[in-house]
């Protein structure tokens, strides 16, 4: 059985990523998107909310207890704001006086949409109980 839609009991969407973000600090206890609550940030909920929605959609998603859902959704926006910060700031060659380093071909993490989609799907596995088969 899918749980009820993650915005239910809010007036809108804004109100209640709002309440993610208090509940991302106060009880998530999140350090990534911690410091002030912007338009920037709030994307991140918002992609997560998303995401979350889509999984409820195809697949039986079951919430062991009330906040699951909150947790989840600030498991997977932390991430997205990992994917999005890890993109920009990619080292490729560095150097110090005479001496440099070149990272060319040398494997990161690995920043493909498939791997995140496992990595947000890693996230909101750990808050929730997803099960993909046929019912």
């Amino acid at each position: 059985m899918s749980s009820p839609n993650a915005t239910a009991g809010f007036v809108n969407r804004h109100d209640y990523v709002y309440h993610l973000f208090s509940f991302y600090w106060n009880s998530y206890h999140g350090q990534c998107l911690a410091e002030l609550f912007s338009a920037e940030k709030e994307y991140y909920f918002y992609q997560a909310i998303a995401k979350l929605e889509q999984y409820k959609r195809n697949y039986t998603v079951t919430a062991p207890d009330a906040n699951a859902e909150d947790m989840a959704i600030c498991a997977m926006a932390d991430a997205l704001y990992y994917f999005a910060n890890s993109q920009n700031d990619v080292v490729t060659s560095a150097s110090i006086g005479a001496v440099s380093v070149n990272y060319a071909g040398q494997k990161g993490v690995d920043l493909s949409p498939k791997a995140q989609e496992r990595e947000l799907f890693r996230c909101a596995s750990q808050y929730l109980e997803i099960y993909r088969g046929v019912c």
